[in-house]
């Protein structure tokens, strides 16, 4: 049953209330509603999933707000478990640890959150009609969304995600410096943040689904394809004190904290998926090719030279800058297209990756959906060929990868857009459990125990020398 809101806003769209869980019509929630924050309250509300909210037909992405217009982020059931969340407002903060930048958005006047096929179209509309109105947006979109970009591989998006599709708030413009929000918040535990980490596959179930992997690079049905495995884990604490922490044990240019509804993401991802400017020019930074540090300075300039001349390394990267160079040549100008940089090594506290750059200048009048569904999801977290790749690979995965492999970043009403690619990201769900995925690129020689030993490696940035179970 839905109650109207209190408001009376002409013109705005009614907020909708409803019942909790044992039907007490004294416990009601509201929810934010298009055009309007409505923070109406009848009394007090506990957490509702999506699914619980009656939501209007022509606003797909409302929901659950608490009394004071934040969040209701901490359930009995979160307490019972162990985990908690301190965070009291959402929030995206992006920060590049090489240099100390942070963006920070807070206090959304909306926040679209679309988990259906419909869902997901209105909710790129509204982004796109909210920043022609001059506002800014911030949030991420899962993997599984690039789906509906394919109508081959449409049918697959409905499938056991735990995360929306299309996450994303709408603000009035970065918070200034000095937010606290954006300010370091030290750890107050002794003990690790995630424990008791598991690989979903033990080796022989990875080597199986490597196999059968193999068979397609063989029979020619795709040249390169990034198999990747979940590990889940217990967390404990505040997510903010947390991804601080996590920029100690590995800085990158493109962290992320997401607060948006759903699960709690922290993201250490290295890897730019593509950033525009306000003259419309278009950079992808595709990474593929990893090693181990070494030892001493002089091991590591050792790696570094063989992975610049290693064949199979620069085959594996040569494939994804071509599939990211098709990509972006479906809106660009004729002509513009370059690839300044080639097998850079960008060097990380764990592993050496190789980076290469390509760029070009964008179609007028493109919308953000026009650049979306031409290079999402990004080639160097499927294969070559895309779709073939992305076909395999959901037979092969057990599970969504949700927002792992997706995209996070913002948009400003002037055009410029910065998105990473969301490898090293963690999703932290109210129950205490999180998930992580690690995976690589596979290409014909390469062999199932080394692969599996890079997934291992890849999942240091979260456990540190945590021993994984399998």
């Amino acid at each position: 049953m839905s109650f109207g809101c209190r408001c009376k806003q002409p013109g705005a769209y009614c907020a909708t209330l409803t019942r909790n869980d044992e039907g007490n019509p004294f416990s009601l929630i509201p929810v934010l509603v298009t055009g309007l924050q409505c923070a109406q309250v009848l009394g007090r509300g506990r957490r509702f999933e999506p699914k619980e909210v009656i939501r209007g037909a022509d606003a797909p992405w409302l929901e659950p707000y608490d009394k004071q217009g934040n969040k209701e982020i901490r359930s009995e059931r979160t307490q019972q478990m162990g985990a908690r969340m301190t965070i009291s407002q959402s929030c995206i903060l992006l920060r590049d640890d090489t240099t100390g930048e942070v963006m920070l958005f807070a206090d959304p006047a909306e926040i679209i959150i679309a988990r259906t096929r419909a869902e997901f179209f209105a909710g790129l509309a509204r982004m796109e009609a909210a920043k022609t109105e001059g506002k800014w947006l911030a949030g991420y979109l899962s993997y599984e969304a690039g789906y509906l970009f394919e109508e081959k591989l449409a049918g697959f998006v409905e499938e056991n995600r735990q995360t929306p599709l299309l996450c994303f708030g709408i603000f009035d413009a970065p918070q200034k410096d000095g937010c606290l929000l954006a300010q370091p918040k030290q750890r107050l535990e002794n003990e690790e943040f995630l424990t008791a980490p598991k690989a979903a596959w033990a080796f022989p179930a990875y080597k199986e689904r490597f196999d059968r992997l193999h068979r397609h690079l063989r029979q020619g049905d795709c040249y390169q394809a990034n198999l990747t495995m979940p590990i889940e884990a217990r967390w404990n604490g505040d997510p903010r004190a947390a991804f601080w922490s996590l920029i100690e044990r590995q800085p990158v240019k493109y962290g992320a904290l997401v607060d948006l509804g759903g699960p709690v993401i922290l993201s250490r991802s290295p890897e730019l998926f593509f950033r525009t400017d306000e003259e419309g020019w278009i950079e992808t930074h595709p990474m593929k090719g990893t090693a181990k540090r070494g030892a001493d300075a002089a091991e590591d300039a050792a790696i570094v030279a063989a992975m610049r001349h290693d064949i199979k390394t620069q085959a594996e990267n040569r494939m994804i800058v071509d599939l990211l160079r098709n990509d972006i040549s479906r809106i660009t100008e004729v002509g513009t297209l370059d690839v300044p940089k080639l097998f850079e090594i960008e060097t990380y506290p764990t592993l050496h990756q190789m980076v290469s750059h390509v760029q070009a200048k964008l179609l007028p009048d493109l919308s953000i959906r026009d650049i979306f569904a031409a290079l999402f999801p990004c080639g160097s977290i499927t294969g070559a060929p895309k779709l073939s790749a992305m076909h395999i690979l959901h037979e092969l995965e057990d599970t969504p990868r949700d927002a792992y492999c997706g995209a996070i970043g913002m948009i400003s009403p002037a055009g410029a857009m910065r998105f990473s690619v969301a490898i090293r990201t963690i999703s932290l769900f109210e129950d205490g459990k999180a998930i992580f995925n690690v995976g690589g690129g596979i290409v014909f020689d390469s062999t199932a125990q080394a692969e599996y030993e890079e997934c291992l490696l890849k999942a240091r940035f979260a456990i540190g020398d945590q021993e994984i179970a399998r």
